[in-house]
């Protein structure tokens, strides 16, 4: 039986898990200087000018080097994710990679307008609003300092982020990773129940998707 850190690896979620994997690595790779933040990052002339096409995946998964801000977003990436994973996207791992590819693409046509070349902190606050709006009443102790509800968690996290690197820009991402996560709460929990009365692309993957997790 695995034990130790491979018993609490596997028992994330896996889509939650792989992410989390690819991320140590690509971080862990940087901190061994195999590759530089310099090959990772996203822009539309390096990926599709230059035939860069790796910079559309790498973005994702780099989430700075190994420091106190980096701790920062991986825990709480981390947990709602895999929070989120296990609750509303039980055994539907088709539906929580659709909802975190078709963010994906949404922050790869943001990033130029925000100046975003990392786009995996904005990514990852798209689990994190998802959690906080179907969860409203839940009561979150803040670093054993203050409690708030769950819906205001975000906008607390991205005040944490502003005040542990003391700019506006690196909260900037949060941000849209927030705007995109309520755009795709919105599509989920409003719109196909209010509007259409049902799921449409934008909530329901691909057949071949969910073929291509076993879902079919």
């Amino acid at each position: 039986m695995p034990v130790g850190i491979e018993a609490w690896v596997t028992q994330i979620p896996p889509i939650t898990r792989g992410w989390l994997i690819l991320s140590i690595l690509t971080s862990l790779a940087v901190q061994c200087q195999l590759v530089t933040p310099l090959q990772l990052y996203f822009s539309f002339k390096s990926a599709f000018t230059n035939v860069q096409p790796w910079r559309v995946f790498t973005t994702f998964f780099y989430f700075g080097s190994i420091s106190l801000d980096f701790v920062f977003h991986m825990f709480f990436f981390m947990r709602y994710s895999r929070m989120l994973e296990e609750s509303s996207f039980a055994n539907r791992k088709a539906e929580y990679f659709w909802l975190l590819f078709l963010s994906s693409l949404m922050l790869l046509a943001l990033s130029p307008l925000f100046n975003l070349p990392f786009l995996s902190s904005p990514l990852a606050f798209v689990p994190i609003y998802l959690w906080s709006r179907r969860h409203p009443s839940t009561p979150i102790s803040l670093f054993g300092l203050i409690t708030i509800t769950a819906p205001y968690l975000p906008l607390a996290l991205v005040g944490f982020s502003w005040l542990l690197n003391g700019t506006w820009r690196a909260a900037a991402g949060d941000l849209v990773g927030c705007a995109v996560g309520h755009l795709g709460w919105f599509v989920r929990d409003v719109w196909t129940r209010e509007m259409i009365g049902g799921t449409s692309v934008l909530s329901e993957p691909p057949v071949r998707v969910k073929r291509l997790f076993g879902e079919l």
